[in-house]
């Protein structure tokens, strides 16, 4: 191999043997974009299933090698290997990769070297939480701004398929998980923003410090603004860490007064004092609070974080406050299913850690709680001290709900708590009944598990859609036969 492929511009591929770690959303738009190039494709993926067959069908007529079933061996003469995000950095594949010298570039690596000379810069958003809500807030803004833009990454919409795609954009809004930013070296937003840190995949990357540092790459040559959570100090921490173009400011957002390079919240009113005249005397006003969608404290912290973003790339303060109101949050994110009997039942399946559940839990002053699944790890106790006082009682569902009923007891033992030792479908209809018996009116029933969701449901949205039906079922009066 030439030892210096992991310097090589991407038109050079050609000819090269590149292989392409996994499918799905990401690689076979890798796999697509470097037979375009004129390198030879092996993909190689874990599983062998009916989708996976699928999309290898698809590849193979381009002259895409795929091999399914085995995700550990390095294909011979392989001189780059392109990876999907899930794939972690300890795999066999990548061992051998580092034994033979062989580098490895991330699907976002490849996009970012894709990009044309006039593509349009990356506004970027990562953090363990709000990635998705604050990418599509700040998409809303720049399209009250007139900018032709879209939500790209980790959202769900490769970064492959908008590089090489036909149509033209003034400016990317792009999320990105800590997976696609450990992979990603090369990568050089126009301003980038780390909502928050928690842990969270600590057993991808092996530490906090790693998954930290990991999240922090997003700020490496930021040319305009480096976004930090003012609440949230380990996030300004990566800001002083990133090596940033000249003349780049470290810009904060508070739900409290802001103070100068802040953007914060005065009297119910968003606002700006980073990107006026004189910031140390003026603020600019953005936005009310209830132009935010649902307007609890998380996602104004999230609104907050979209706006200096946009405001970095030069957004008018009339376009924050008509994206914002335009925006519609995705569904399961502290959506309102619906009233019953003067009890209103919220659904947060996306609330899969401690730490988005416990915004969640933050939102609302008298709450039965429906909460478990798959800890992933995580403890409870710190969650359930800080929630204690607003809870009127718990239905705990799936694998470890044992986790958060022992934290319960600890820390909360006057809360009633209603232990469902069931996985079968009807488990969720059971546990909203359980809630509805425990809520009083003008209380709030919260479905934020602080878990995944893989123990009884095929992702959170299942879970989200599951918790729905039951609530509208109850709404009705009528129960399937779930006991």
């Amino acid at each position: 191999m030439t030892p210096d492929v992991a310097d090589l511009d991407v038109a050079d591929l050609a000819g090269r043997q590149v292989t392409v770690a996994g499918l799905g959303v990401s690689g076979v738009p890798a796999a697509r974009a470097l037979r375009g190039l004129g390198a030879t494709v092996t993909v190689v993926n874990g599983s062998d299933g009916e989708p996976q067959r699928a999309q290898a069908a698809e590849l193979e007529p381009l002259g895409i090698t795929v091999r399914l079933g085995d995700g550990d061996t390095l294909p011979e003469g392989t001189e780059l290997i392109v990876t999907t995000p899930g794939w972690k950095p300890t795999s066999p594949l990548f061992q051998a990769a580092a034994e033979a010298g062989v580098p490895v570039w991330g699907d976002v690596e490849l996009a970012w070297r894709l990009r044309g000379e006039d593509a349009p810069p990356w506004l970027a958003v990562t953090g363990t939480n709000g990635k998705t809500t604050t990418v599509r807030m700040l998409a809303a803004i720049l399209e009250a701004a007139g900018l032709r833009t879209a939500a790209v990454g980790n959202i769900g919409v490769s970064l492959l398929d908008i590089v090489l795609g036909e149509e033209r954009y003034d400016v990317l809004a792009v999320e990105l998980s800590s997976y696609q930013l450990h992979w990603a070296p090369s990568l050089r937003a126009h301003s980038g923003a780390v909502l928050n840190l928690a842990p969270d995949h600590l057993d991808w990357h092996g530490s906090m410090a790693a998954y930290a540092a990991d999240k922090g790459r997003i700020y490496e040559g930021n040319q305009v603004a480096c976004v930090y959570n003012a609440a949230d100090p380990a996030t300004e921490d990566l800001v002083r860490a990133a090596d940033v173009e000249e003349g780049c400011r470290a810009i904060g957002f508070t739900l409290g007064i802001p103070g100068p390079s802040q953007l914060g919240v005065v009297e119910n009113v968003l606002v700006d004092r980073a990107f006026v005249p004189d910031r140390h005397k003026r603020a600019q006003e953005l936005a009310e609070v209830s132009d935010v969608n649902p307007p609890a404290p998380h996602n104004i912290a999230n609104a907050l974080a979209a706006a200096a973003l946009a405001r970095a790339y030069g957004v008018p303060p009339e376009a924050v406050r008509e994206g914002l109101r335009a925006f519609r949050p995705d569904p399961h994110r502290v959506e309102h299913v619906a009233d019953v009997d003067g009890v209103a039942y919220i659904d947060d399946s996306k609330a899969t850690n401690t730490h988005a559940a416990e915004a969640s839990l933050g939102a609302y002053e008298h709450i039965v709680w429906i909460a478990g699944g798959l800890a992933k790890g995580a403890t409870f106790d710190e969650l359930v001290v800080t929630a204690a006082v607003r809870l009127r009682g718990v239905v705990l569902i799936g694998a470890d709900r044992a986790l958060i009923r022992e934290a319960l007891a600890r820390h909360a033992p006057d809360v009633p708590v209603v232990d469902l030792d069931r996985t079968d479908t009807g488990a969720m209809a059971a546990a909203v009944r359980e809630a509805a018996r425990l809520a009083r009116p003008g209380d709030t029933v919260l479905m934020a598990p602080a878990c995944a969701s893989m123990d009884m449901f095929t992702n959170y949205n299942k879970r989200g859609d599951a918790f729905a039906a039951a609530v509208h079922d109850l709404a009705s009066g009528r129960f399937p036969d779930d006991q």
